[in-house]
């Protein structure tokens, strides 16, 4: 059941980095988005697929991990992920596809979900640095999204929002991850 699968989408950041996402894998997920809608159907969207530890490594570098999390500098050694999806929109076909990369990463997501990984999708990237140690032409294509991958090790809680309004994120001592959620009826207009 699709409400099953988006309940289980959950942003994880620490993952079982000995856990390979094959390649397979991974174009089946660009397949799930290749087919989704696309604005004025330009199709803009091109994808950068990272699965080894050299191609791993160059991503990780580039990335910000979780800024409602200030004393944590993302995941270490054997937490990382085990692949990268890289969503470009490539320029010649089309600019600004905001919403491409939306629907798309989030299909994508719920791919994963079902394959029994888990992910994050990341929108803080040093876009320049990446582009350099992917060889991406940024002429050619603007780095808009970046999707982390692999096999979730943490546990994420979705809680009510307090009733101080505050919607961060945050750890236990344990390291359980929990995301506050507002209640339905607080966001039908």
């Amino acid at each position: 059941m699709l409400k099953d699968l988006v309940f289980k989408c959950r942003t994880y950041r620490r993952f079982y980095e000995d856990v390979a996402i094959s390649m397979k894998d991974l174009r089946d997920l660009v397949d799930l988005a290749r087919l989704t809608a696309s604005t004025a159907n330009s199709q803009a969207l091109k994808f950068r697929l990272c699965n080894t530890p050299e191609d791993n490594a160059k991503v990780f570098d580039t990335l910000g991990w979780a800024g409602a999390l200030p004393d944590w500098d993302g995941p270490g050694e054997g937490e990382r992920p085990s692949a990268y999806i890289i969503i470009l929109c490539d320029l010649s076909l089309g600019k600004n596809k905001l919403y491409d990369d939306g629907v798309a990463a989030q299909t994508m997501m719920l791919g994963a979900v079902e394959k029994g990984y888990g992910g994050c999708i990341l929108g803080n990237v040093q876009r320049t640095r990446l582009a350099e140690a992917l060889h991406i032409d940024p002429s050619r294509y603007s780095i808009d999204l970046v999707l982390a991958l692999g096999k979730p090790k943490e546990e994420v809680v979705i809680v009510p929002v307090k009733e101080d309004g505050d919607i961060r994120y945050y750890r236990d001592e344990n390291q359980v991850h929990y995301v506050p959620k507002r209640e339905l009826d607080a966001i039908i207009v």
